[in-house]
């Protein structure tokens, strides 16, 4: 600490009248370390490969079993000069790039309409790529929620939220609260890490910021020794992930509607109740007014509480997708991926279905005009024949 003085400055970090040789009243295994941190580079990166292997070896088989189904892909001629473009420029052209590129590469419009849209489907993410993040989450939460419920049901503050702030901060920290601690900021490194190659959603931007305020929230708590109000507020997230990626699992397998709809509905209930209710009445309710009782504010105390503060936008952002889906879903509206996984190339989906129902309109709009030539010559054969007819007939009779 000597070598940053400014930066571990201990009105920055501690309470006044709290100094860091009151840290050291603490056993070296019972104190947290700064230092300590540095362990979750090496686990988020273990993580990634315990990922790689999850999606190679066991994802596919729990996929097959739940019933998800690979796409079938239509693959786009290939057209160097398209694809210069769509890699270069843009994935959606406009009109006037259209007709500069039918005069480049010698296509009709609706060529080149066709070979982007194939292409763009080529880059989507197919469904097993979904359920493999999805079911890897799941696994993760499933185990951190049950091992964070397993070393805290019988700690103190558990109960009393008071007991977060008693003795603060000479409070021992134990070996199992150490290690939820690394492992649950390994993974949301881990997360950070596998950005460029994970699915980007509509929420993109809100995940990295939720990911980034997940973890220096974790590293700020744990170097003041917030880590009992700390595990509070992972085991209160975990709770209501599990449903979510359950749900998501279910979702894109085959035949699970009703089990997905199920999980749908109590994911809801438990998120609106957990982030809107719970959150801010306990945690922050704890940490910014039960917390002054033993201790005066300090700069960490408005950092602290400006992190959970920006967690809190995200739970109300994300509160009012979630109320949407159940808006429709209640109408009977709610599409198959709208539930839980709102992506990006979702809106693509809705353009190329789109410019797949105006190619199909065209198509069925030009055999209903030849039919209707066809009908329309026939009549006006028909009634030139039977006028023909009918001046015969009169002038036989007129002879």
């Amino acid at each position: 600490m000597d070598l940053l003085p400014d930066v571990w400055r201990q009105d920055f970090w501690l309470p006044p009248g709290v100094t860091w040789m009151d840290m050291d009243q603490l056993a070296d295994a019972d104190r947290p370390q700064p230092l300590d941190l540095l362990i979750a580079l090496p686990l988020a990166l273990g993580f990634v490969a315990l990922r790689y292997l999850f999606d190679r070896y066991l994802a596919p088989p729990m996929g097959r079993f739940l019933g998800v189904k690979k796409r079938l892909e239509v693959t786009a001629a290939p057209s160097p000069k398209l694809e210069s473009f769509y890699t270069q420029r843009s994935r959606n052209p406009t009109q006037s790039e259209i007709v500069s590129l039918m005069s480049l590469c010698g296509k009709t419009q609706r060529q080149i309409e066709t070979w982007f849209r194939l292409r763009r489907n080529k880059d989507r993410p197919c469904q097993t790529k979904k359920f493999g993040e999805a079911a890897w989450r799941f696994f993760f939460y499933v185990t951190a929620f049950t091992a964070g419920l397993v070393c805290l049901i019988d700690t103190p503050w558990f109960w009393d939220r008071r007991e977060c702030w008693r003795g603060y901060p000479v409070q021992p920290m134990e070996t199992a609260h150490y290690w939820y601690y690394m492992l649950e900021l390994g993974f949301y490194g881990s997360l950070l890490l596998r950005i460029p190659v994970d699915i980007k959603r509509k929420d993109f931007k809100e995940q990295v910021i939720h990911h980034l305020a997940t973890i220096f929230l974790l590293s700020f708590s744990y170097c003041v020794n917030y880590i009992r109000i700390g595990t509070l507020v992972m085991l209160l997230h975990d709770s209501s992930d599990i449903l979510l990626e359950s749900a998501k699992m279910f979702n894109y397998g085959s035949g699970w509607r009703r089990t997905c709809d199920t999980l749908f509905i109590v994911f809801a209930v438990v998120f609106l109740v957990t982030r809107l209710i719970v959150f801010p009445s306990k945690i922050i309710h704890t940490t910014l007014v039960l917390s002054v009782e033993v201790f005066e504010p300090f700069v960490g105390y408005y950092f602290f509480n400006v992190l959970l503060m920006v967690l809190q936008a995200l739970h109300i952002f994300w509160a009012g997708l979630i109320l949407r889906m159940v808006y429709k879903f209640l109408k009977g509206k709610l599409e198959k991926d709208e539930r839980s996984d709102e992506e990006s190339e979702d809106i693509e989906d809705g353009e190329d279905s789109k410019e797949g129902g105006d190619y199909c309109w065209e198509k069925s709009k030009d055999t209903l005009n030849s039919k209707l030539s066809i009908l329309t010559n026939s009549c006006v054969l028909n009634n030139l024949t039977n006028h023909r007819a009918s001046i015969a007939d009169r002038m036989r009779k007129a002879q």
